[in-house]
């Protein structure tokens, strides 16, 4: 509890009015917030990293066995 006193009913509602506006950019945030997770979560986002080392390792592989046919 704030333990605040209030003297009138205006002070009720301008407090009341702020703590809705915080409550509604505490949900916008919220929502945005899950939607950066589900695209992070997406598996094109999650292979992504995954896809090029396993390219790098392929492309090594491939530059080895030519090497070794030319040696």
């Amino acid at each position: 509890m704030n333990g605040k006193v209030y003297s009138s009913f205006k002070e009720i509602d301008k407090d009341l009015k702020i703590l809705k506006l915080q409550r509604e950019i505490d949900k916008e945030q919220l929502t945005h917030d899950v939607r950066s997770i589900k695209s992070s979560l997406h598996p094109s986002n999650l292979w992504g990293g995954w896809g090029a080392i396993a390219q790098k390792v392929i492309l090594s592989l491939l530059a080895g066995k030519i090497m070794d046919r030319f040696r």
